[in-house]
Order: structure tokens, then C-alpha cells, then sequence
């Protein structure tokens, strides 16, 4: 018997399509939409059955635009053609797009992939965010370990010096304030090193329990003047994670939260909120996931001070005075070791912690 020869209908050709972020259209070059992925349709608010069949220059703006930059991808092969547009939507606002439009693998087929223009700000955001955090991750090590070998020399120096003080009590507590000192900054550096030393302990991780476990701290912490509210998804599963660097991540944004509270707890109005809830088909991280978690720490405080609100999750930066500048830091370097990430939406009255996490 022959193998068949037959062509594969769209939908299977082009199911590769449907795990991306971007929009995509396959189309000829008329423009009539051959195939069109799960994140059109979403973005389009139409069902793909609708889309394929459409003249699809007609859900632009400009339609010529789609239709020149078609004709050129046929005679023109081997490069992509950008350019940026206004994708039309029959129940919402007109979407800012970056459009490529490139040959497809079979001739008489036009690839037309669109970036939302607010999504790749968000990709580039995320992509500075990471690449700030390896450069972050290696600077701390690289300066945590500089400090503590001249750091320990010159404890053990003030040590000996004090013993060779007997009866020169004055004396003795310049050599203190020395070891005391030095003692700070030892902390200072293992806290830098801790989450690079210590190794990822992957277990079944249930996000209720880092949030009752984080909840039960905050309140020991402050008994009154403070009330923790939680709002939780029960149908959010159990995933694969470091259950001990969650909770830390966790308790490092409440505990943040709580400090920025001050005031309201005094006067007995304080409000933290931990929130959790499914996000489908999200994308972070350059990547579509089609389950994420999201943990939401809000709190009613005075929000985070606009001059540090870009660099709130860069090491030593601190909004409080005496603040080390770490909490923050050290949460985002274990939710990015969970491949998630955390996000900051900040105004007077109300700051949102959003930490992301991708969901099997």
C-alpha cells in the first residue's frame, strides 16, 4: 500500500502556533485567513472558525498596509516585513500592534504574527527585570565574598588587640564597637549568599499552606492594629516547588507591607490581604503558560515611595530608614527560581504585590 499523500489540514499544521503569545494569522496572499491561533481569537474576542475564511486587511485600521506588506512577502522570499498597526475589535478598543509578516514554509502561504505594542513594553520590562537579576545575582556574590575574607581578618584582629587591653577599660569599647560592627556586616553578607548556598528543595508545594504559615508570623508579629484578610481559589492545585523559599518570599513582601504600615497600625486600620486565583493563557517570561498561580500581598498603606518604584527589587534598596534593601531582592531571586516572577502595582491607599508562577 502507498503512503498517503493527502496534506494535513491546517489546524494540525499549524498547531505549533496555538502555544505561542503573539497573535498569528496564516493567510494567502489575497489575504484570506487560512489558519488563525488561540491567541487571536482571544485578543479578537472571535471564534477561529470565523476568523479563517475573513479578509483579514479588514481587521485593521490601514487595510492597504496588511495588503502591501503581503504582496512583498510573496515576491520578496526571504526577509520579514515590520511595521506598526491598529488590530480592530468588534467588542473593545482598537489594539496597538507590532506586525511581522513573512513567507511561510509553502508558497501561497503568509505568516502575519502581531505583538501587542503593551505586551512587548511588558516583555522588555521582564526582559530588563531578569537581566538585572543575573547581574544583580553575580555582583552579590562577588562582593559578598570580597567583604567577608578582610572581614573576618580584622574581627580576629580587634579580639586581639582587646586582650592585650587589661585594665584599659576605655579602651575596650572601641574594640566592641569594632566587633560589633563587624558582626553586622558578617549578617549583611550571609543573608546576601543565603539564597545561593542553600540548595532548591523541590517538593508538593500547596500555596495555602506558605499563605497560612506566612499569615500566622505576620500576626504573632503584630497583634493589633493590623488585620490580615485572605481570599483564596480552593481549586488552585499543588505544584512542584521549594516550599521554605516561598515561604520566605512570602513573608518577606508581608513583612515589607507591615513595615510600610506603621501608621495605620498605630491607628488601628491596617489592612493586608493575601489573594490567590488562576491566570489562564498568561504570558511572562517571553512564554505563553496556559495554567499560572497568582498570590496577590495587598496592602493599604502609603504605597511605594516614586523615587525607588523602579528599583524596589534592586539590592540595597530601601524605602524605610534602616531598611537593609534585601527583602525584596532575595523574594524575586526564589520566585525566578520557580521560572516566575513578582510584579509591583503601587498608588497611595493600595500596593499590589503580584507574585506569578506557572502552573503544570
Amino acid at each position: 500500500m502507498k503512503p498517503s499523500t493527502s496534506t494535513p489540514p491546517p489546524a494540525l499544521r499549524f498547531a505549533p502556533f496555538d502555544l505561542l503569545a503573539t497573535l498569528v494569522a496564516v493567510v494567502d496572499p489575497g489575504g484570506r485567513v487560512v489558519f488563525a491561533n488561540s491567541a487571536l481569537e482571544d485578543a479578537l474576542g472571535i471564534s477561529r472558525r470565523n476568523i479563517e475564511g475573513s479578509d483579514f486587511p479588514q481587521s485593521f485600521s490601514e487595510p492597504g498596509l496588511l495588503h502591501s506588506a503581503l504582496q512583498r512577502a510573496v515576491q520578496n522570499a526571504s526577509g520579514a516585513l515590520r511595521y506598526e498597526a491598529q488590530l480592530q475589535r468588534t467588542m473593545d478598543d482598537p489594539l496597538p500592534v507590532h506586525v511581522v509578516v513573512a513567507p511561510g514554509d509553502r508558497e501561497g502561504e503568509v505568516v502575519v504574527e502581531m505583538l501587542p505594542q503593551e505586551q512587548l513594553a511588558r516583555q522588555e520590562r521582564e526582559e530588563r527585570l531578569l537581566d538585572q537579576a543575573r547581574a544583580n545575582k553575580e555582583l552579590i556574590r562577588n562582593l559578598a565574598h570580597e567583604i567577608k575574607n578582610p572581614l573576618g581578618g580584622l574581627r580576629g584582629a580587634a579580639q586581639l588587640l582587646e586582650m592585650e587591653l587589661e585594665g584599659r577599660d576605655h579602651l575596650k569599647e572601641y574594640t566592641q564597637v569594632i566587633i560589633r560592627e563587624a558582626d553586622r556586616l558578617q549578617t549583611l553578607v550571609d543573608r546576601l549568599l543565603a539564597p545561593h548556598r542553600r540548595p532548591h528543595v523541590v517538593g508538593d508545594v500547596n500555596i495555602h499552606e506558605v499563605c497560612e504559615r506566612v499569615r500566622a508570623l505576620i500576626e504573632a508579629e503584630f497583634p493589633r492594629g493590623l488585620k490580615v484578610a485572605r481570599d483564596y481559589d480552593a481549586s488552585l492545585p499543588e505544584f512542584r516547588g521549594d516550599r521554605e523559599q516561598l515561604i520566605q518570599a512570602v513573608l518577606n513582601i508581608a513583612h515589607n507591607a507591615c513595615q510600610a504600615l506603621t501608621e495605620r497600625i498605630a491607628a488601628g486600620d491596617a489592612q493586608l490581604i493575601l489573594l490567590t486565583r488562576i491566570a489562564r493563557q498568561v504570558t511572562f517570561g517571553k512564554q505563553r503558560y496556559r495554567l499560572a498561580l497568582e498570590l496577590h500581598v495587598i496592602d493599604n498603606g502609603p504605597g511605594v515611595p516614586q523615587a525607588i518604584k523602579d528599583r524596589i527589587f534592586n539590592p540595597l534598596v530601601s524605602g524605610r530608614e534602616g531598611g537593609s534593601g534585601l527583602g525584596l531582592t532575595l523574594a524575586q531571586t526564589f520566585v525566578q527560581q520557580h521560572h516566575g516572577l513578582i510584579e509591583c502595582d503601587s498608588v497611595p491607599g493600595r500596593t499590589d504585590f503580584k507574585i506569578l508562577i506557572p502552573l503544570p
